[in-house]
C-alpha cells in the first residue's frame, strides 16, 4: 500500500507544522517528569500546558511505540512486572480542550462508547474505512462526552467534516487535554475500545496490527 498517493484531511483542521506543533517526550528519559505528580491531573496539565505555552506552539505531539513513564499513575495498566502496559500504541495530540477534530477519510461509525474510570479513554469513538481494498480503522479517544450524543453506528462520515472535539479532564478520563489516534488493521472482536497500550512482550504483534497513525497526520515533527 502507498501511504503517499492517498490524500487525507488534517485531523485538527491544520497541517501540524514545527510553527504550531512541538514534540513532547513522556519516556523515562525525560527528567523533568520526575518533579510532576502524574495521579494529580491538574499538576500533569500544569506541565503539558506550561510546555506549549514556554515554546509558543498550539500543539504537542508524539507517542507511538513510546516506553512511556506515565501510567505509574493508575493502576489499570499494572500487572506483573513483565507485561506492565507501559508501550504506547497510538500518537497523542495534546491541545485545548474544545479543539475541534476531524474525519482524515471518508468512512462510517463503527462504535462508540465512553469508557469511564480515571486514567481511561472516556468518550471514545472508532471509524471504519476503505482504504485500497482493505479495512481500517481509526479510534478517537479522550473526547467530549457532547460529542456522543450525535453520532451512531453505521453512520457515514466524510473526509473533512467535523467529527468531535478535544475534552476537558474529568470527563475525558482525567488526563490532560489531548487526542488519542490511534490506527488499527483488525479489532479483534472489540467495539468502542481498543488497547491503546501494551507491555513490552506483547509490542510486535500489536505493531503489526497498529500502523504509525503519522501515515495519516503526516507531521513534519514526527519525521
Amino acid at each position: 500500500m502507498n501511504w503517499k498517493d492517498m490524500d487525507f484531511f488534517p485531523i485538527m483542521g491544520i497541517e501540524l507544522t514545527t510553527k504550531n506543533t512541538t514534540k513532547l517526550d513522556f519516556s523515562p528519559s525525560n527528567e523533568g517528569l520526575k518533579s510532576v505528580d502524574l495521579s494529580n491531573t491538574e499538576s500533569f496539565d500544569s506541565y503539558v500546558f506550561g510546555q506549549l505555552e514556554s515554546q509558543g506552539k498550539a500543539f504537542g505531539i508524539g507517542g507511538y511505540l513510546e516506553h512511556r513513564a506515565i501510567y505509574q499513575r493508575a493502576e489499570m495498566f499494572a500487572t506483573a512486572a513483565e507485561d506492565f502496559r507501559n508501550i504506547h500504541l497510538g500518537v497523542d495530540i495534546w491541545t485545548k480542550a474544545g479543539a475541534e477534530v476531524f474525519v482524515p477519510l471518508d468512512g462510517k461509525v463503527h462504535s462508540i462508547r465512553d469508557n469511564e474510570g480515571f486514567a481511561n479513554y472516556g468518550p471514545t469513538i472508532i471509524l471504519e474505512h476503505e482504504l485500497d481494498g482493505e479495512k481500517l480503522y481509526s479510534l478517537y479517544g479522550h473526547l467530549s462526552r457532547e460529542d456522543l450524543k450525535f453520532l451512531r453506528k453505521g453512520q457515514h462520515v466524510i473526509s473533512g467534516e467535523l467529527l468531535c472535539h478535544v475534552g476537558p479532564f474529568p470527563e475525558n478520563g482525567d488526563w490532560p487535554p489531548h487526542l488519542h489516534f490511534q490506527l488499527m488493521w483488525d479489532m479483534q472482536g472489540l467495539e468502542g475500545d481498543y488497547p491503546g497500550v501494551c507491555s513490552s512482550r506483547e509490542r510486535k504483534a500489536y505493531a503489526l496490527n497498529c500502523p504509525n497513525p503519522n501515515l495519516i497526520i503526516r507531521s513534519e515533527v514526527l519525521d
